[in-house]
């Protein structure tokens, strides 16, 4: 599998992975431990990533790493898109949120995204594309994810600045665009 690892704020590190030839499952935890063990500076293949029991039907369960039989107090967060994975670790207390999409939408996404955008009428396909990935970056952040259309979350006019309309939290957003793929990073400090 390739893979880049990609810039981001201190105290969150992230790498793009790609290969139709390895399933979803193996590159999130191939990225995961190489992220890991550059992180601690351990043995990658010593890295151990499960996936938590879900507790309920529907329960979205997370990756959880160990390493010589002790879970790890890092929080790992995936975004998947058809060949191709993004995964970040961060310290608890942040919440983070990613998005990955392909640079050439199909005509259907394209039609979504036009639907739920609040962009101006003569936006390009880039502009929305961009602003949308910010919006879906931001509800992943946020926890709530797809149960939230994209017209509940407000960007900044530089975009560098997105909250949900119904909380306080105000997210950072930074692109880590890469190989013909957007990729966008929110966070934001947990509130206590």
């Amino acid at each position: 599998m390739e893979s880049v690892v990609l810039d981001t704020p201190a105290g969150i590190d992230a790498r793009l992975g790609w290969d139709p030839s390895v399933t979803a499952h193996d590159r999130k935890r191939l990225l995961a431990r190489a992220i890991i063990g550059a992180r601690l500076g351990a043995d990658p293949a010593a890295v151990r990533i499960e996936r938590e029991a879900p507790t309920t039907f529907g329960h979205h369960t997370r990756l959880i790493a160990s390493l010589d039989g002790e879970e790890l107090d890092l929080v790992v967060t995936v975004a998947e898109y058809r060949a191709a994975n993004v995964v970040a670790v961060s310290e608890p207390g942040v919440r983070v949120g990613i998005d990955l999409r392909d640079l050439h939408p199909d005509t259907h996404t394209r039609a979504v995204m036009r639907a739920q955008s609040q962009l101006w009428e003569g936006a390009t396909d880039l502009d929305l594309l961009t602003h949308w990935s910010r919006a879906q970056a931001v509800l992943a952040a946020d926890g709530r994810g797809p149960r939230l259309s994209a017209t509940s979350v407000k960007l900044d006019q530089g975009g560098h600045r997105g909250w949900v309309r119904d909380r306080p939290t105000s997210y950072t957003i930074q692109d880590l665009s890469r190989n013909a793929f957007v990729i966008t990073l929110a966070w934001a400090p947990e509130e206590d």
